[in-house]
């Protein structure tokens, strides 16, 4: 087979099959029932089912709605989350774990009724999810998250074959799963929430919440919008009033390549359970098979070159796909929770109108749409079966704080390892579209030269914390290995904790 020419930019299949309506930023202070922050799954989600009864809504988004990690998934609505079920189980007892399971069955329901009710053509298609293992040190998990839907009595087979012909030793199928367009679903909801009241603005960074009589979300441009609810969608939550949730969770990217092959694919929602990860599913292109091959995990701003896990899924899918044409690739960056739940409803105990959504653990799909009808239930004052697995203020001895003394020592690891980067790598032999690190008049500079040879120069501190990011060259932008910050090639904020850019460095 010829070598396959990767795509230049990291543009998602979804964004660049769809029209998405504009919104105006936000150019004055106005009031509301409801301040949303985060034009993903589940600000938008929320916004629809809260205007539907009539809530005022005001959603802001920093940069363009579904432009974020929930324009970049793989859309699976599946209640299968990996090897998830036997873990909860130990850690949790029963009672939880079919809590969380019906939690996403929930979820998958809700975005199936949504898709009948408003008739959208999103590409819904129910789809069998298969968890398989082709590492004998695999097989035992795999029998023992058996056991666990036994006890918890999910539907499921577990076979030593599947339907795709991949090489594998044991397959765990739980049925009646499910897949879809995302955007082409959001977009829907997005118009009827407007339809119903909401008023949603793009390109207005919210950066605090103040008090007086009520919250009030606090935009980079000094404007507010003075609600009773906050609901904070911003994957990070942008505020946190000292719960720290960025010594709760951990940041991880993941890859996705969409490409073609001559082979029919089979049906089913593929994903293995051993590293590297692996995860399959196709969708529709023009009446053509768009094969998505996702994984590659890593922690955000550790590791080898970006690029690189391009290549990885690249060569997996020529050996084992046959395939003939490498028409995409994008990334996705996601949070992952001590005990692995998300975290949804009141960011502390005491502020119970602000209310968060975060570390999906890349199920957002499913998590996302559940944590919209929690916290729109919430301000409804509807009761909500969910609430308490998934509250922000739960700490469980066991796997938490060994989790969270792992997380915040890999932290302390990565920012010493930063301060004593010695690094003078030259910028004289920078390429077009290339970066590296030196040092400028001592201090620690990422260089960036553009497609047009211009040169960007930025401080490499996180304004977070201090740690010294990385560059990424699959997706242009400067990572911080510590909390999962990022940054453009010019210091701009493109995903938090941080809430500042980076300084840029003038030409010396």
């Amino acid at each position: 087979m010829t070598d396959l020419q990767m795509p230049k930019t990291s543009q998602p299949y979804w964004a660049d099959s769809i029209s998405l309506p504009e919104f105006s930023k936000l150019e004055e202070s106005i009031k509301a029932d409801v301040g949303i922050v985060g034009g993903g799954i589940t600000g938008i989600t929320a916004a629809y089912l809260l205007a539907k009864q009539n809530v005022k809504v005001v959603l802001l988004d920093a940069d363009e709605i579904l432009n974020g990690t929930t324009g970049h998934t793989t859309a699976k609505i599946t209640a299968q989350h990996g090897l998830i079920y036997d873990e909860l189980i130990q850690h949790f007892g029963p009672e939880k774990a079919l809590q969380y399971y019906n939690a996403a069955e929930e979820a998958k329901k809700l975005i199936e009724q949504n898709v009948e009710s408003l008739n959208i053509d999103c590409d819904y298609k129910k789809e069998d999810a298969i968890l398989f293992t082709n590492s004998d040190s695999y097989i035992t998990q795999l029998q023992n998250e058996k056991k666990a839907y036994d006890q918890l009595k999910i539907e499921h087979e577990l076979k030593d074959n599947m339907p795709l012909n991949i090489p594998l030793k044991s397959a765990l199928i739980m049925k009646n799963q499910a897949q879809f367009h995302p955007l082409k679903y959001l977009k829907v909801l997005a118009e009827e929430s407007v339809k119903n009241g909401a008023q949603i603005y793009e390109q207005t960074v919210a950066v605090d919440i103040e008090y007086n009589k009520h919250p009030s979300i606090i935009t980079k441009d000094g404007h507010r919008v003075t609600c009773n609810h906050v609901i904070a969608a911003s994957h990070f939550p942008f505020y946190d009033k000292e719960s720290f949730y960025f010594t709760r969770m951990y940041a991880e990217r993941s890859y996705i390549i969409a490409v073609k092959s001559p082979k029919k694919y089979p049906g089913g929602m593929y994903i293995n359970a051993e590293e590297p990860t692996r995860s399959i599913r196709t969708t529709n292109m023009n009446d053509e098979e768009l094969w998505l091959i996702v994984g590659e995990n890593h922690k955000t701003g550790q590791g080898k070159s970006t690029m690189i896990h391009y290549t990885g899924l690249l060569d997996f899918a020529k050996q084992k796909l046959g395939i003939t044409d490498f028409v995409y690739r994008w990334s996705a960056q996601d949070l992952t929770t001590l005990d692995k739940l998300p975290y949804i409803g009141p960011v502390t105990k005491e502020e119970d109108n602000v209310l968060v959504a975060t570390g999906f653990r890349k199920w957002g799909m499913t998590n996302g749409t559940i944590a919209a009808k929690i916290l729109s239930d919430r301000i409804l004052e509807k009761d909500n079966a969910y609430k308490e697995l998934f509250s922000p203020a739960r700490f469980q001895a066991d796997p938490s704080i060994r989790k969270f003394a792992r997380i915040n020592a890999d932290v302390a690891k990565h920012m010493v390892k930063g301060k004593l980067d010695n690094t003078k790598n030259s910028i004289d032999d920078l390429s077009a579209d290339d970066a590296t690190v030196t040092r400028i008049n001592g201090k620690r500079t990422g260089v960036y030269k553009d497609q047009n040879n211009k040169i960007h120069m930025v401080d490499t501190t996180c304004t977070h914390l201090g740690c010294e990011v990385e560059w990424n060259s699959g997706e242009r932008s400067w990572d911080c290995p510590c909390h999962g910050s990022r940054f453009s090639y010019t210091g701009e904020v493109i995903e938090g904790p941080a809430k500042r850019p980076l300084k840029k460095i003038e030409d010396q």
